[in-house]
């Protein structure tokens, strides 16, 4: 009797995807998202995984992420999903056919708040536990951890110089010492979790943290996801340099309203992004450029976004010439397939084995951990190496750049 051997196909992964901000406009959308793209109701447009560079990589698919999280708001998702199809952000129906993912995201969110009084160290391994029965509760290969809250202000003292033994004993005592964002990177790693940092804040940006990833074998990424302005930056400033154009000047403003320009209004929470934005431009071009960022707060434009540019440069023989456009976007419909993106990425490094910053996602970040690289197409030339399998320099291994001060 003959038998024919019949191969059978490896289960697909399966990845939890814990957002810090879980009920927030960012998450809402990546949420309603991911589950229209698994029941084929929606094309991926705007997710870079999708494009054919990415199809022999592995990744996840969008029917295998489960969703979760932390929040410190009561928002229902559903009710959130609700708000966003009035913004325009979802369309019409969208919210209703996906309710029962929306749904069972809900029942995985958690409250992230912290106990008054409760040192840092016990707050963070109670995070980790959430995680971590999160992913047992659904028989999970891995989670990644996302951060999409509000923007916080830079952190003051800066705990840097800790090492990571004299961190665990500081953050074992009373008080506060991390920003939330790096207690999120610290919870995650204790649970054996990658980290991706959408936003400015310091997330796991510490050398304590990055020790921490290294011990427990877990990769990161970030930060300030690169959605709008900034994206033009990166694809447009290189064309001044290749063409020996000198930029002189690069200034913008930013209008923006929701939860993101309500946060921004602060000066203090805005500092870490207009940074991240002026230094991504001075390192594209190699020297300093006049200008400044300017970010409004306007509540009625909601979820949408609008940034005016006016740039001036130098040609031949020293002329004077200048280019102006105007970027208008909304926000959660740019940065959620990205977040997407980012998941399905980390936790492609987590199976690699992959562990620390992971300067190849730098092509989705305004200010990228390990990298010093903002030029867009040389990054997605990286990232595309990257997913195929070659290997990335960090930036401490890299050539050491020139820039004119």
């Amino acid at each position: 009797m003959q038998h024919t051997a019949r191969s059978q196909a490896a289960p697909a992964p399966r990845t939890g995807v814990w957002l810090v901000g879980a009920r927030g406009s960012v998450a809402t959308t990546a949420v309603a998202g991911a589950a229209a793209l698994a029941a084929g109701l929606a094309a991926p447009t705007g997710c870079v995984t999708e494009s054919p560079d990415f199809a022999d990589a592995g990744l996840t698919p969008f029917a295998g992420l489960v969703f979760g999280g932390h929040d410190v708001v009561a928002t229902p998702l559903v009710e959130r999903a609700a708000a966003l199809v009035r913004d325009g952000v979802l369309p019409a129906g969208l919210a209703e056919a996906v309710r029962p993912a929306l749904e069972a995201a809900e029942r995985e969110v958690r409250d992230g708040s912290a106990s008054a009084g409760e040192p840092q160290y016990t707050t963070a391994r109670r995070l980790a536990a959430d995680i971590t029965a999160f992913r047992e509760r659904h028989g999970l290969d891995r989670v990644v951890v996302v951060n999409v809250s509000s923007t916080e202000p830079l952190p003051a003292p800066d705990p840097a110089f800790l090492s990571l033994p004299e961190l665990d004993k500081a953050l074992a005592a009373s008080g506060t010492l991390l920003p939330a964002s790096s207690l999120y990177a610290y919870a995650a790693f204790h649970a054996g979790c990658a980290f991706v940092n959408f936003t400015p804040s310091t997330g796991a940006a510490l050398p304590a943290l990055e020790e921490l990833a290294h011990l427990r074998g877990v990769p990161h990424a970030g930060r300030d996801g690169k959605t709008g302005e900034t994206l033009v930056k990166s694809a447009l400033a290189p064309m001044f340099t290749q063409r020996a154009l000198r930029l002189r000047s690069w200034s913008g403003t930013n209008l923006l309203g929701g939860g993101d320009g309500a946060t921004l209004a602060d000066p203090a929470a805005a500092r870490s992004k207009t940074e991240s934005k002026q230094r991504s431009l001075e390192d594209t071009v190699g020297h300093p450029v006049e200008g400044h960022v300017h970010i409004d707060n306007v509540p009625e434009m909601g979820e949408w976004k609008t940034a005016w540019d006016h740039i001036s440069f130098e040609g031949f023989l020293g002329v004077r010439m200048s280019l102006q456009f105007t970027w208008q976007g909304c926000d959660s419909a740019l940065a959620a397939p990205l977040v997407l993106d980012l998941v399905r990425l980390a936790a492609l490094a987590h199976t690699r084995g992959e562990s620390g910053a992971l300067p190849a996602l730098g092509f989705f970040f305004k200010d990228p951990a390990a990298s010093t690289e903002h030029n867009l197409t040389l990054q997605y030339g990286t990232l595309t190496r990257w997913a195929a399998g070659a290997p990335v320099r960090e930036a401490a291994e890299q050539p050491a750049r020139e820039v004119a001060r």
